[in-house]
């Protein structure tokens, strides 16, 4: 047990960690290529969801989404050759979280491809992501697949990005706070955040003068992508987190991501160190003509939605999300109060009218899940387990254990828990 000086340090930081949270002011200011805004992205190198991993001990889907980041940036000729290239240690990898950005499933950034930028204005911090879409970062490098790619490179994001500065930047939180209302949890489902997103951008790229031809592609686009918003959303709990990192004596966690080998958190307190374990597979429904002996494990970093608050920490208010998912709207209330067993607090900014409009759950700590046995809920697409797929099918699952328990007892060496 620890001390009670200990513990009131403790709580006094959690208190801390969620006050800087809760204080985020996310906005999106600009979309640009990766490679000339992410900090320490270089040529040469391919980012990826999830804690650090190599060639050797990538999942199958990974793989297949490195194979088609390669191609995409026209360093083989290819499928074979960009094998060949990744094999031979050709190109670096590094996690997204050690660059201030996140991503999808496979996760995968490349320089050239364009990313949403968002700031937390409340502390000038910035975060990034790439676009959502259901075929490369899932593993499909096929050319069709890259086609959707070289389309939100050459035509979507500079067509949004011309009405993004034309209005002089979009804030994020009224949106995610009115969706919250809407019946989104803003992980697997963000419908109403992608429509309220699309509705503003309009009538500023009309203004911008984008050309009639790549207006309406554009417009095409974000009016049908249900999914758009994730990447926003993404991004927003990215920047939102990052400033509670680092507080002394905190437990609460600043990121979760897999990699489709292992699954990771970070926790404030114990600043950059990922504790890790094997990544779980995912209970869910299937796309017709796969199952679940067709299925990698989980993978992405889009478990920053449940950190920053959101996604399965919400699911008694979106329902509407069981029919991609599975389960019942019994189960998913049950998922929400479960998760205010594990938080430190609720967010000031985004309620939950289901529960008389009280803050979504906010802050896992550590120490309640070891103690109460009960793991963050996350929202999650599936991937197949070989390369060369798209998507197969959408779920839920559980962050495993392990990771906490690690995570209590480097807290206890560092702190001195006795």
């Amino acid at each position: 047990m620890a001390t009670e000086d200990l513990k009131q340090k403790i709580e006094t930081a959690n208190a801390e960690t969620v006050k800087q949270i809760n204080a985020g002011d996310p906005v999106l200011v600009d979309i640009a290529p990766a490679g000339e805004v992410i900090p320490g992205l270089q040529d040469r190198m391919i980012l990826h969801s999830g804690p650090p991993v190599d060639w050797q001990n990538m999942c199958g889907a990974q793989r297949g989404a490195m194979i088609g980041a390669v191609l995409f940036e026209n360093w083989a000729a290819n499928a074979d050759e960009a094998q060949k290239l990744l094999e031979a240690g050709k190109v670096r990898f590094e996690p997204n979280h050690h660059h201030q950005a996140v991503g999808p499933m496979a996760g995968t950034i490349s320089p050239s491809m364009p990313v949403w930028i968002v700031e937390n204005r409340a502390f000038k911090n910035r975060a990034f992501c790439r676009q959502v879409e259901g075929r490369q970062q899932f593993g499909d490098f096929s050319d069709s697949a890259l086609d959707g790619l070289r389309q939100w490179r050459n035509i979507w994001a500079p067509s949004l990005r011309k009405g993004l500065l034309q209005m002089g930047g979009l804030e994020l939180k009224p949106i995610i706070a009115k969706a919250l209302m809407m019946g989104d949890e803003l992980h697997n489902r963000p419908v109403a955040a992608s429509s309220l997103f699309a509705n503003a951008m309009v009538c500023s790229m009309i203004e911008a003068g984008v050309g009639r031809e790549d207006l309406l592609s554009t417009l095409y686009y974000i009016t049908k992508h249900e999914l758009l918003f994730l990447a926003l959303s993404m991004a927003a709990g990215k920047a939102s987190v990052d400033p509670a990192a680092g507080i002394e004596y905190s437990t609460v966690v600043t990121a979760m991501a897999r990699n489709g080998t292992e699954f990771g958190i970070r926790v404030s307190g114990l600043g950059e160190e990922w504790f890790t374990a094997q990544s779980p597979r995912v209970n869910g429904l299937y796309f017709p003509g796969y199952t679940e002996k067709d299925a990698g494990a989980d993978m992405g970093d889009s478990a920053i939605t449940e950190t920053a608050g959101w996604g399965g920490m919400v699911l008694a208010g979106a329902t509407g999300i069981l029919g991609f998912v599975g389960g019942t709207p019994e189960e998913a209330m049950t998922y929400s109060k479960e998760m205010r067993q594990i938080t430190v607090a609720m967010s000031t900014n985004y309620r939950m009218p289901v529960f008389g409009f009280q803050g979504a759950p906010l802050g896992i700590d550590i120490r309640k899940v070891v103690q109460t046995g009960i793991t963050p809920i996350i929202d999650t697409a599936i991937a197949h387990k070989n390369p060369g797929y798209s998507i197969i099918g959408a779920g839920l699952v559980r962050a495993p254990m392990d990771c906490f328990k690690k995570a209590l007892i480097r807290f206890g060496q560092k702190y001195g828990a006795k």
